[in-house]
C-alpha cells in the first residue's frame, strides 16, 4: 500500500524534483520517513525555515523548475512567509508543504494551530488543506501545476493525522503540465510599433528579465535603431556582457549615462520589464512597453502602445520590419558618458586610490578611518570568479557594488530579492545555488545586517557539503538605510552594528574563515578564498561612509546629505 505522503513525494521525485529544504518537525514526519527512502530526493535540513524557502526559491529562479520547501505546524510555516514573499515577486515556482493539527482539532484553537489557508491567501497561486485522502492525486496536481504555470507559489497544508494515511490501491500518481509556449502581440500593433519607431528620431531601449533569454534579438533590434539599451538589474545577466549598447542601470544604482539615454530619446521602448521606480522614468516621450504579462503593463508609466507577447519572437518580428535608423548620434552620446563613468568608478577600485593626491582629499571627506573601499573588493571579486559563476546579493549596498563592479560574463548567473527587497536572502540563496550543483563555483555578496540576520545557517554550509564562498561587506552599518536618512538630511540613526569577527564565528562552526582590513590585501584573499575548496567566509572590513550617488541626484538629496552630516558631526561633538 501506498501513503499519502509517499504518493506525494514520488509524484516530486518523478518531476525531476532534486532538493527539498526545511526543518523536520511531527506534523511532517511522513513524509520527511518518504523523502528519507526516495533516492531521487536530497534532504536538506536547514536551521530556519526562511532559509529554505530563499533557497528553494532560488532554485526555481536558476532553473526554471519546481522549489520545494517545507515548514511543520504553526511557527514552522509561519516562518516560511518571507522567503515565499520572495518567491511570489521573483515570479518562481515553489511549492511549499506544512504541517498542521491532526484534523479533530482544527478550529479548536489546538496548540501550535495556525490558519495556513488565511496565512498564505495573499502569497499564494495556491492554497489549500488536505482532508482525505480522496483528494490527494487531484489537489497535488492542481498545487504544482499552480506554482508551474502561473509562476508563483502554491502551499499544500497536512493535518498532523493525514500524511501517514494509505491510499486506495491503484490511486494514479499526479502528473504536472509545465508547458510556457510563446505568444506575439496582434498585428496590427506591431504594425503600429513599427509606425512608431520608424517615424522617431532616436530610441532608447529600457530593457528588463524578460528579454534574457532573448539576447540575440534584443542586439539586433538594438543595432538596426541605433538605440542605447539601459539594463535593470535583473537584466545584467545574459544581455551585459560584449553589449555595443549597454549604459548601465538606471534608478537609485544607476549612473548618468542611463539616465542621458532615457531623457534623451524620442520612443521609449521597454523590452521585459517592470522597473519600479517612476521618478526616474523619462517626461513627455512616446512609450511602447513589450511585456507577457498583460497586468504589467502601463503600471509604472503612461504607455502609448501595449505589446503582449514573449521577447524573443516579438523582437524578431520589429527587427525584421523597421527601418535602419544611420543617425547613431544618440547611442555613441550616451556610450560615451557610460565609458567615462566606467572609468571613474575603476579609479575607486584601484587599491591605492586613498595614497593619489585625488584619493587623499577624498579619503579625508568619507574615509578618515581608512577602511577598505568597497569598490576594491567587488572588483576583486569579478577578476577571479569564475565566468560560470553563481552571485547571490543582498538587498542594499552589496547590491549597488556588485552592479557596478561585476560583468555577467560567460554563463554567469545574478539571484537577490530584487523586487521585495528583503534583508538576509544573499545568503540562503547561495545555499540553494550550491545544493544544484556542488561543482559550480557560487559567490554571495553579503551585508553584515543581512548575514547576522540568518547566521545560524552557516552551520547549514558545512553539514550540506555546500561549497559557498560567502564575501561579507563588513561596514558596521545598515548602509542604505544610512545612506536614505542622510540623503533626507537626517542624522544617521540605528543603524550601527555591533559586529562580531564574522570568520571567527564561520570558523567556529565549520568553514573556512578570512579577515581582512586592509586594502593592499584584498586582490589575493580574494583568489584565496575562491580557490579554496568546500565554505568560506571572507569578512572584509569596509568604509561605511562610501557614497553612491543616484544618476539623477535632486538639489534636495545634496542639500540633506550636507545637512545631515553637520547634524552627525554636532552631535558627536556634543557627545564628547
Amino acid at each position: 500500500m501506498t501513503t499519502v505522503a509517499e504518493l506525494l513525494v514520488q509524484a516530486l521525485a518523478d518531476h525531476g524534483v532534486k532538493t527539498i529544504w526545511g526543518v523536520v518537525g511531527d506534523a511532517l514526519n511522513p513524509v520527511t520517513d518518504a523523502i528519507r527512502r526516495e533516492e531521487r530526493l536530497e534532504w536538506v535540513g536547514v536551521r530556519h525555515e526562511e532559509v529554505g524557502a530563499f533557497a528553494a526559491a532560488a532554485q526555481a529562479q536558476l532553473t526554471g523548475r519546481l522549489g520545494v520547501c517545507m515548514g511543520t505546524v504553526g511557527p514552522g510555516s509561519v516562518h516560511l512567509l518571507n522567503g515565499l514573499y520572495d518567491a511570489k515577486k521573483s515570479h518562481a515556482p515553489v511549492l511549499a508543504i506544512c504541517g498542521q493539527v491532526p484534523l479533530a482539532e482544527l478550529g479548536s484553537d489546538f496548540f501550535q494551530e495556525v490558519d495556513n489557508d488565511a496565512l498564505f491567501s495573499d502569497v499564494a497561486e495556491f492554497s489549500r488543506t488536505v482532508t482525505s485522502v480522496e483528494q490527494i492525486p487531484a489537489m497535488v496536481e492542481q498545487a504544482v501545476n499552480a506554482a508551474l504555470t502561473r509562476q508563483g507559489v502554491a502551499v499544500l497544508t497536512l493535518p498532523g493525522d493525514v500524511g501517514g494515511l494509505e491510499l486506495p490501491k491503484h490511486t494514479p500518481v499526479p502528473r504536472f503540465v509545465d508547458e510556457h509556449p510563446e505568444t506575439v502581440p496582434a498585428p496590427e500593433a506591431l504594425d503600429r510599433a513599427v509606425e512608431l519607431l520608424d517615424g522617431a528620431g532616436a530610441v532608447t531601449m529600457l530593457v528588463g528579465q524578460g528579454a534574457r533569454g532573448a539576447r540575440e534579438e534584443v542586439l539586433a533590434l538594438a543595432e538596426r535603431l541605433g538605440a542605447p539599451m539601459v539594463l535593470t538589474l535583473k537584466a545584467k545577466e545574459g544581455l551585459e556582457h560584449e553589449n555595443p549598447y549597454e549604459v548601465g542601470q538606471s534608478g537609485l544604482i544607476g549612473n548618468p549615462a542611463a539616465q542621458q539615454a532615457l531623457e534623451g530619446g524620442d520612443v521609449l521602448l521597454m523590452v521585459g520589464t517592470d522597473f519600479p521606480y517612476r521618478e526616474f522614468y523619462p517626461q513627455g516621450k512616446t512609450v511602447i512597453q513589450l511585456e507577457v504579462r498583460p497586468e504589467h503593463i502601463g503600471r509604472r508609466i503612461p504607455v502609448d502602445l501595449p505589446l503582449v507577447g514573449h521577447a524573443a519572437p516579438t523582437l524578431r518580428a520589429l527587427t525584421q520590419r523597421v527601418a535602419a535608423k544611420p543617425d547613431r548620434s544618440h547611442l555613441d552620446a550616451a556610450r560615451k558618458t557610460f565609458t567615462e563613468w566606467q572609468e571613474r568608478q575603476a579609479r575607486l577600485a584601484d587599491p591605492a586610490y586613498d595614497r593619489t593626491p585625488k584619493g587623499l582629499l577624498r579619503r579625508k571627506l568619507d574615509n578618515p578611518e581608512e577602511r577598505i573601499r568597497p569598490e576594491v573588493l567587488a572588483a576583486a571579486i569579478d577578476r577571479h570568479a569564475a565566468d560560470d559563476a553563481i552571485f547571490t546579493s543582498d538587498t542594499g549596498m552589496a547590491t549597488v557594488w556588485l552592479s557596478r563592479f561585476v560583468q555577467m560574463r560567460g554563463s554567469r548567473r545574478l539571484l537577490g530579492s530584487f523586487n521585495l527587497g528583503s534583508m538576509a536572502n544573499a545568503m540562503p540563496q547561495a545555499l540553494g545555488a550550491a545544493a544544484l550543483d556542488r561543482d559550480r563555483q557560487v559567490v554571495a555578496f553579503c551585508g553584515d545586517g543581512g548575514l547576522s540576520m540568518l547566521m545560524g545557517d552557516l552551520i547549514t554550509a558545512v553539514s550540506h557539503g555546500l561549497p559557498v564562498k560567502l564575501v561579507v561587506f563588513d561596514n558596521g552599518r545598515l548602509g542604505m538605510v544610512k545612506l536614505e536618512q542622510e540623503q533626507g538630511g537626517l542624522p544617521e540613526f540605528g543603524t550601527v552594528l555591533d559586529n562580531p569577527d564574522f570568520a571567527a564565528v564561520a570558523r567556529a562552526v565549520g568553514l573556512t574563515g578570512v579577515r581582512v582590513t586592509e586594502a593592499d590585501q584584498v586582490d589575493e584573499a580574494v583568489r584565496v578564498a575562491l580557490a579554496t575548496p568546500g565554505p568560506v567566509l571572507l569578512d572584509v572590513l569596509t568604509n561605511p561612509d562610501e557614497i553612491a550617488v543616484p544618476p539623477k541626484p535632486k538639489l534636495s538629496q545634496g542639500w540633506g546629505f550636507a545637512v545631515a552630516k553637520l547634524k552627525e558631526t554636532l552631535v558627536s561633538a556634543g557627545d564628547e
